[in-house]
């Protein structure tokens, strides 16, 4: 814990720094692998509509004694009294089985009815029936239709005045489409059966995906207006910088939010079964962890893709190189002054000591013999010999 929280500090001041926004393109191949499987899925396969978008009967039998071959057991029930409908057989919980067939008549549903409760062993009034009609499912279709498309303009006008400017926007707007995409395209290709509450939890984790991507855009925004002023970094540095300053802050959140809703992931797949809460917790978990990567290494990146061609940027970018460039000459100048004065001195020390050698030749000392005679006889070699204030000699007499 405390090295993660030493990475966070890190990040934050700069000292180190993942290169997000300069690796883009591994970003952008890699978002496009999982759009290309989701499309496959969805159109290949297509996605698996509950009961409620379909229509159809159901059926629920209560307090089974035992689930052994309890798909086999109403699959035959079933075939006896509508051998023309295909029945889609679940276990909920540990004892509630559950039968989804098309769309039965009253006769039929009734003759279902007691074939369930004789071929499981069970009161029939332990056997309950209900009937969901399509146009109840295409209701809440077009519903949850018009929800999505009021909510992106929405999130779009708002994005545009906050940022004040529309590539933020159309940033995270393909961050958020992405998402959906993803989280739809998982469902198609998983075969996960699609409810009311999946449309629920597709719109949940919209709004936790926005909310990432302003986060982490408020911290570009702020960090790119800075390098606009200073003129130190690039547009590209500054907000490679504001991604790694909130990259453990976006971490730290979706695993908080993650640990919940994969334990009722969890269990609801063992102890619950389908049903409503199971349904909104897999469209939170695929949601919320696809949505932590494109707030993060898809909006600020195509964000810095958008902004590139601006003249003010393209003006930032070209005076951060040349002032680049220039320290990169001068620390080279400087490189070559020391160079040559370390040159200097090794010339200097080694005509020195020659000049040494020749004075030792000719009888008179150099630098080197005048340490070594001091040396030996403790006075300088050219101090008085002999004793001082002796008399002058006495002038010549003239004739």
């Amino acid at each position: 814990m405390a090295s993660f929280a030493a990475l966070g500090n890190d990040l934050y001041t700069g000292k180190r720094s993942f290169d997000i926004v300069g690796r883009r393109k591994l970003w952008y191949t890699m978002s496009a692998g999982l759009i290309v499987l989701s499309l496959i899925g969805l159109f290949g396969r297509g996605l698996n509509f509950g009961i409620e978008f379909r229509g159809g009967s159901e059926f629920r039998v209560s307090e089974v004694a035992s689930t052994q071959e309890y798909e086999e057991i109403a699959s035959e029930a079933v075939d006896q009294a509508a051998p023309d409908s295909e029945a889609s057989v679940t276990l909920i919980g540990s004892d509630t089985v559950r039968v989804q067939t098309s769309q039965l008549a009253n006769s039929p549903s009734e003759q279902v009815r007691a074939d369930l409760s004789e071929a499981f062993g069970v009161p029939i009034d332990q056997v309950s029936s209900s009937f969901i009609g399509p146009s109840w499912g295409e209701t809440v279709t077009n519903k949850a239709i018009q929800a999505l498309v009021v909510f992106l303009i929405l999130v779009s006008m708002v994005l545009a005045l906050y940022f004040r400017t529309w590539k933020m926007a159309a940033a995270a707007l393909v961050a958020l489409l992405h998402d959906l995409v993803f989280t739809v395209g998982t469902y198609a290709l998983l075969g996960i059966e699609v409810s009311p509450a999946s449309m629920i939890g597709f719109l949940t984790i919209l709004g936790y995906s926005i909310y990432d991507t302003i986060v982490v855009f408020d911290k570009v925004r702020e960090s790119t207006d800075q390098a606009m002023d200073t003129r130190r970094m690039t547009f590209a540095q500054s907000a490679n910088l504001a991604v790694n300053q909130t990259l453990v802050r976006s971490i730290n959140t979706s695993v908080v939010a993650l640990l919940p809703v994969a334990t009722i992931v969890v269990v609801g797949i063992i102890f619950i079964g389908p049903g409503t809460l199971l349904d909104l917790a897999i469209a939170l978990l695929i949601g919320i962890t696809v949505g932590t990567f494109s707030s993060i290494f898809i909006a600020p990146p195509l964000l810095v893709h958008l902004r590139q061609g601006e003249a003010d940027i393209v003006a930032l970018n070209k005076k951060v190189q040349r002032k680049a460039e220039a320290e990169q000459a001068s620390q080279r100048s400087a490189e070559e002054a020391s160079r040559g004065d370390d040159e200097s001195v090794l010339a200097h020390g080694t005509g020195s000591t020659a000049l040494g050698e020749a004075s030792g030749q000719r009888g008179t000392a150099g630098p080197a013999t005048v340490r070594d005679e001091v040396t030996e006889r403790g006075v300088h070699p050219y101090a008085q010999r002999g004793p001082r204030n002796q008399p002058k000699k006495p002038p010549r007499s003239r004739r």
